[in-house]
């Protein structure tokens, strides 16, 4: 099994991906490679967003327990 990988490395490894995705619109030759190329830069442009997504709601939640922590000792003093 696979490590989990940290977000700054699958975000690198996704720009690596999205720049080989912009050589093979340069190579396209007819309409299919040309539409087959943007499927997969929108769907890489996809998984970049839902990274960041994800980090956001990490942080949120990261937010929400300190609260929660801050009422639960506010609570007992």
């Amino acid at each position: 099994m696979k490590e989990h990988r940290s977000s700054e490395e699958l975000k690198k490894e996704i720009d690596n991906m999205l720049s080989k995705i912009n050589a093979l619109e340069i190579l396209a030759q007819d309409e299919f490679q040309k539409g087959t190329v943007k499927v997969l830069r929108r769907l890489t442009e996809g998984h970049i967003h839902s990274i960041n997504e994800f980090e956001h709601l990490k942080k949120a939640l990261d937010l929400l327990t300190l609260q929660l922590f801050e009422v639960k000792n506010k609570q007992k003093s």
